[in-house]
């Protein structure tokens, strides 16, 4: 999701988004072919997610068999409880259902399990699909989904933006296998972040970069500068770019190398214009580290510490390169400290600031041009976006 959506979101409450079901099956498919017993035997959780249209209940319904699972465990939030409301697939069963009462279907969550031929006709899938009220609202966080969680091997789920940290946290508390998706911005979160730096999670196999539509609920709020689609096959949509999943489960694509050119090629034929001609990478003024701005211009034989935009981790090789850190306050690892600055805008209007020491800066000799620049004492500096430190494992030819 780009700042501004994800901001707007924040504000209004108004991150209910809901993966589409052939995104859903790219991103298992990479982890069947690294693994294709990987769901076998296994309890599945779907909490947040809204059962009775999910296309991840759908997904793991229509492949129960073909998967192997033992279990499908699907929960929902209190209608009450939400924002915005859906029309879905499983209303009509719902209201036709011998244990359908109209007060707790407004404040009581759901739980659908999927476990066995109930039906008779010699295969599980959807058809099987058994439902009953919770006892609470469905939040993930109450005593009974926990329970839930703790009795599940893998849990799935597109959770709130809004609550991603939380949500996280949640699961890890419990040491459990996932698959969640969240904005690239989560990467930075001091959840999220030592955990990327120690392999205990990582990015999943669907390139983000891309961009992904969510099917969005009736009287969704787009933002101002929204400019695609808003409708697909008849149904509502969302396009957020730099969506991500997060796992800890593996896939092949996290153990492909990138194939990089040396520092002294990258400096004499890169593709991009602040890298080409120069005679040298910049080096950081507050972190030992060379500034490299793109992932592809990383230098296959610089021995030392590089800062990588945070998008490099959608090409991580745990076996060619080590993460070390990122450029957060939070984080520690910077040299120095600055003073209060004076931040000056690329309109001209000047403040006082001190926002250099939560990133990397670049000193520069003249007045930086058509970009925002902070003065501290005669020097000039410019800030660049967050930053993960790396530094390579292994000189790859």
């Amino acid at each position: 999701m780009g700042n501004s959506d994800l901001q707007a979101a924040k504000r209004a409450k108004n991150d209910e988004f809901y993966t589409q079901y052939h995104d859903i099956e790219e991103e298992m498919n990479a982890y069947l072919e690294y693994d294709p017993n990987v769901f076998r035997g296994k309890t599945v959780l779907l909490p947040c997610d809204d059962p009775e249209w999910s296309n991840f209940t759908r997904y793991f319904a229509a492949k129960f068999d073909e998967l192997g699972l033992k279990k499908l465990i699907s929960t929902s939030y209190a209608p009450e409880s939400k924002r915005y409301r859906f029309g879905g697939l499983f209303s009509e069963l719902e209201r036709s259902s011998p244990q359908f009462d109209a007060d707790k279907s407004k404040t009581h969550g759901k739980i659908f399990v999927l476990d066995s031929d109930v039906t008779g006709d010699g295969r599980v899938n959807i058809d099987d699909l058994q439902w009953d009220y919770l006892e609470g609202d469905g939040d993930f966080r109450s005593d009974e989904v926990t329970a839930l969680r703790d009795e599940a091997d893998i849990i799935v789920t597109n959770p709130p933006f809004s609550l991603f940290r939380e949500f996280l946290a949640w699961i890890v508390a419990a040491n459990k296998q996932f698959l969640i998706i969240g904005n690239i911005n989560a990467i930075t979160y001091k959840e999220t972040f030592p955990l990327i730096k120690d392999n205990k999670i990582w990015l999943g196999a669907t390139n983000f970069n891309r961009g992904m539509y969510f099917l969005v609920p009736e009287g969704f709020k787009y933002a101002n500068s929204y400019k695609f689609e808003k409708e697909l096959d008849g149904k509502a949509v969302n396009r957020v770019p730099g969506v991500c999943w997060f796992t800890n489960i593996d896939h092949g694509r996290r153990h492909e190398p990138l194939s990089l050119m040396t520092m002294e090629d990258n400096l004499r034929y890169s593709k991009h214009k602040e890298i080409r001609g120069r005679t040298e990478y910049q080096h950081y003024d507050n972190y030992d580290a060379i500034e490299v701005p793109y992932t592809d211009a990383i230098p296959s034989d610089y021995e030392g510490v590089m800062g990588v935009p945070i998008t490099f981790l959608d090409k991580y090789c745990p076996e060619q390169f080590e993460i070390l850190g990122i450029t957060k306050t939070w984080f520690g690892g910077a040299s120095k400290l600055y003073p209060e600055q004076i931040q000056v805008s690329a309109d001209g209007k000047e403040r006082r600031v001190s926002k250099l020491n939560d990133g990397a800066t670049l000193q520069h000799h003249t007045v930086p041009a058509n970009e925002t620049y902070y003065i501290v004492g005669n020097a000039y500096f410019t800030q660049v976006y967050a930053r993960v430190l790396i530094r390579h494992l292994m000189q790859l030819d």
